[in-house]
């Protein structure tokens, strides 16, 4: 696939197979991984719960187009976890957003999309889009439909006054965003700034979701339910980290009301345009089910945040002893490297670390030392599998590699 090929400018690693956190290369060679398949593996490779779980149901079917116990366990699970009522399945987050932007439309009989600066929220058109340097908005890839860009209004994160300028003009349906945003290295909000934006949505009218297709890592559920968030929408995907191919879209009461009365059926009105004809199916259920129960536990979370705290603490330590006036990316299991005496509050800020020459240096150096790094978007992050001591190697290597390119 292109897109993997795109992600690195070095021949690629073919991978033969996982065990924990490592995983295998063709020739033999073993390595830690801090880049988790940007999160769609934080579970670790070949954990004994979602193995079982996957078997189960493909032997006994993999599918069948009607809906199982198991996605109803589901559903319970993550409306006490997330605070979110109703939940449907798809395949990936890009196929949720794509449903929650149709149900935001009909909702609102309006057509824009609100994001902020530094965003990703999947491969759909009205999201592969960019801020100009004038403050306007414009296609971010080749191929995406004449006039998606039309329909986006793009805005720095954490700036309250440009969100109320764009919801004045009444034309906006969904503003859709990550509670942080976490592909442009990692942005935290402001205090404040999340309240501030419900209350300027059901202020102007505007449905708002938020993102949590990484995020949902990071905390018992998700950054929604850890800091009690309210909002319309929520997108969770990456198989919860599982490798399995699989997302859903939690609705308020409101909201599910409005998708109920609007579904699509075969033989009457026509509805919303959602679904998909293996969204929902055994297979996924069965493993989000196994996930929720049996891996993603709060005794999980809690270790996890331990082992970011003592990666982002190692990167702070080196990057003082170094004499560089950097900052650690911390939230949850994600670290990183700020390359800045500030962190970042703008996904503009952001990016001045994405650096690709020191990113591509880094990741070729501690692959020659057997760790995987994050892709260039990211950061180092800690996965259910790691231990202290994998995290102290990562540490040790990139004190290393800095001590070589500083002198």
């Amino acid at each position: 696939m292109s897109w993997m090929t795109g992600l690195y400018r070095f021949p690629p690693i073919f991978a033969a197979g996982g065990y924990r956190a490592s995983f295998f290369d063709v020739d033999g060679n073993r390595y830690i991984d801090f880049n988790v398949a940007d999160l769609s593996m934080t579970m670790g490779y070949g954990p004994a719960a979602i193995v079982e779980a996957v078997a189960r149901a493909v032997q006994g079917g993999a599918h069948f187009l009607l809906p199982t116990e198991d996605a109803v366990v589901v559903a319970e699970n993550l409306a006490l976890r997330v605070g979110i009522p109703h939940w449907q399945f798809t395949l990936s987050a890009s196929g949720a957003i794509a449903e929650v932007m149709r149900i935001a439309r009909v909702m609102t009989g309006r057509q824009k999309l609100l994001v902020f600066e530094g965003h990703y929220h999947g491969h759909v058109d009205e999201t592969l889009v960019a801020r100009t340097p004038s403050g306007g908005s414009i296609a971010d890839l080749m191929g995406t439909a004449a006039g998606s860009a039309d329909n986006t209004i793009v805005v720095p994160f954490n700036d309250l006054d440009a969100v109320e300028a764009s919801l004045s003009g009444g034309g906006v349906a969904l503003v859709l965003t990550e509670p942080a945003l976490t592909n442009c290295t990692l942005v935290k909000p402001e205090p404040g700034f999340l309240t501030g934006l419900r209350e300027l949505t059901e202020k102007h009218g505007t449905l708002l979701c938020y993102d949590e297709a990484h995020t949902f890592q990071f905390a018992y559920g998700g950054l929604v339910g850890e800091w009690r968030l309210a909002t319309d929408f929520v997108v969770l995907g990456k198989g919860f980290g599982s490798g399995i191919s699989f997302a859903l879209y939690g609705m308020s009461d409101a909201v599910a009301a409005e998708f109920v009365r609007h579904s699509d059926i075969d033989i009457g009105p026509k509805g919303i345009a959602t679904g998909g004809t293996i969204y929902g199916s055994a297979v996924a259920a069965a493993a989000a089910r196994a996930s929720l129960e049996r891996m993603l536990t709060r005794d999980a979370y809690a270790r996890l945040a331990t082992l970011g705290d003592r990666l982002a603490d190692g990167l702070e330590r080196i990057f003082h002893d170094r004499g560089l006036p950097w900052r650690a990316h911390r939230l949850g299991p994600r670290a990183g490297f700020c390359l800045m005496p500030e962190l970042p509050k703008t996904g503009a800020q952001a990016c001045c670390s994405i650096i690709p020459e020191f990113i591509d240096t880094r990741r070729v150096y501690m692959a020659n030392r057997g760790l995987w790094d994050a892709v260039a978007s990211a950061g180092p992050q800690a996965s259910l599998a790691h231990a202290a001591d994998d995290i102290d190697r990562y540490v040790a290597s990139a004190g290393d590699f800095l001590a070589e390119i500083t002198g």
